[in-house]
């Protein structure tokens, strides 16, 4: 017998419309000082109590929403981890039209530092992964990780903040010319 159990679909319902909730709160009003559970809830159209159910404050809620997008982040990175892909620029256009589809929350996100750390490390752990299993095609010298990755997370960042009405395709492409050989 399974010890998993299958989640409520009232509570996945109640979780997402609070994540909903908490996320149209904060592209109105950026500052995640000014949240309360009762706006949220209201904004949710679900009760406080409720809200409570699930989360034990709103860092909480913040913490697992996060959370859920590193996630998410994780698996569109993952087949860029594997040497035969045909087409990276393919596997780049998923990855980016995540973070587009998310753009609101992570120009959020990105104000708080330590979620920035957090995808400078996992776009720095792709980086490495793939310099691993390509170590025999490299040339003798090349860009260190950390500056790649920076570059890529500064074009990210400002693509997030500045350049979204740029299309996940021409990002893409313009990543994929700056990290050719």
């Amino acid at each position: 017998m399974s010890s998993l159990k299958k989640e409520d679909p009232r509570a996945i319902r109640s979780k997402k419309m609070f994540k909903h909730a908490v996320l149209s709160l904060l592209i109105e009003e950026p500052s995640i000082s000014q949240l309360t559970v009762q706006k949220i809830a209201d904004r949710a159209e679900l009760n406080r109590a409720t809200f409570y159910l699930h989360y034990q404050d709103i860092n909480d809620l913040l913490r697992k929403i996060t959370h859920e997008i590193f996630d998410e982040l994780s698996i569109k990175l993952k087949p860029f981890m594997q040497t035969e892909i045909i087409d990276d620029r393919e596997q780049l256009v998923i990855f980016l039209d995540y973070i587009y589809e998310n753009r609101k929350f992570f120009a959020i996100l990105f104000e708080n530092k330590s979620v920035e750390t957090n995808l400078f490390n996992l776009i720095k752990n792709l980086i490495e992964t793939r310099r691993n299993n390509k170590q025999n095609e490299l040339p003798k010298s090349y860009v260190s990780i950390d500056i790649l990755t920076a570059s890529l997370m500064g074009i990210i960042m400002w693509w997030i903040k500045d350049g979204i009405h740029y299309s996940s395709e021409y990002i893409a492409n313009q990543i994929s010319l700056m990290y050719k050989r």
